[in-house]
């Protein structure tokens, strides 16, 4: 079974059940170790009493907030627990509402929802409304220090779960705005052929982070003792014309990527982990 990062009560009206998250995406990138430059010996990060000028272990260590400079109050674990609020353990669902009206640039990190211990049926009861329904719930949890308003809607196998930034984490820019009037109908009508010359069904299987390929490549090259290659750099022209600019672009489309071989599931098809699936892993550098 794959670890859990939360685990309590769904609620909804009256109807209550056992829930668990896991986890549904992660960031995958490669990363370096800090070695000493004369004899590539690994640095190790120290913890410093600025005080005592000496490192003191981790196990010296507590939580401190600065309330004024210099001055320090001692929060400690009981303390945290003692003032969590009951979403800690309850996911209380406030409002249903359209899933068209969500804004994804709110949404922050993705996990799957699964039923605990006697709680399928009510789980797959509110799943299924969700889907027929095209709503999505609105609710709160407390996890990582930290109390969030979520989204749950349904995925093509379950629950998703979306924590949501808050209205004010939103970066309001009065510059970022969109003057359409500089937009002539010709041009309109012909970035559209564009677009639908360009249509592809979404394969996220076929992107791939062609960085971190290169990046791999150059730590096995260089491993190996065999010359680095220097990617070829694309120079882009500004757009001058931008009627012949969108007329060449059609005469020369390119055909959407298509996925080399098809994935286990469709697009889109998310499924709610029951147990952790083994990873293909490559060389590569440990973290510090």
């Amino acid at each position: 079974m794959a670890a859990s990062v939360w685990k309590g009560h769904l609620t909804f009206g009256l109807v209550s059940f056992p829930v668990r998250l896991f986890s549904a995406a992660r960031a995958e990138t490669i990363s370096f170790n800090l070695l000493h430059k004369e004899d590539h010996s690994r640095i190790k990060q120290v913890t410093f009493c600025q005080a005592e000028d000496k490192p003191v272990p981790r196990t010296d260590l507590v939580k401190g907030y600065e309330y004024e400079k210099d001055h320090y109050v001692v929060v400690d674990e009981d303390d945290i627990r003692k003032v969590a609020p009951k979403t800690a353990r309850v996911m209380e669902i406030l409002e249903f509402v359209k899933a068209g009206e969500v804004d994804p640039i709110y949404l922050e990190s993705s996990y799957y929802v699964a039923p605990d211990e006697g709680g399928e049926k009510p789980y797959a009861l509110l799943f299924q409304a969700l889907r027929d329904s095209q709503y999505y719930a609105v609710a709160k949890v407390a996890m990582h220090n930290r109390e969030h308003i979520i989204i749950l809607r349904p995925g093509a196998k379950g629950i998703l779960l979306h924590t949501m930034y808050y209205q004010d984490e939103i970066r309001q820019v009065d510059e970022f705005r969109t003057d359409t009037s500089l937009v002539k109908d010709k041009e309109l009508d012909m970035a559209k052929m564009l677009i639908s010359s360009l249509e592809a069904p979404f394969e996220p299987q076929k992107y791939h982070d062609t960085y971190r390929d290169n990046l791999q490549k150059m730590i096995e090259d260089k491993i190996e003792g065999r010359k680095v290659v220097v990617a070829p750099a694309e120079h882009v022209a500004p757009v001058i014309d931008i009627m012949e600019a969108l007329k060449r672009s059609l005469s020369e489309k390119k055909q959407p990527a298509r996925a080399e071989t098809a994935a286990p599931a469709a697009a889109g098809q998310e499924e709610v982990p029951t147990e952790a699936a083994p990873r293909k892993r490559t060389r590569r550098s440990k973290v510090g």
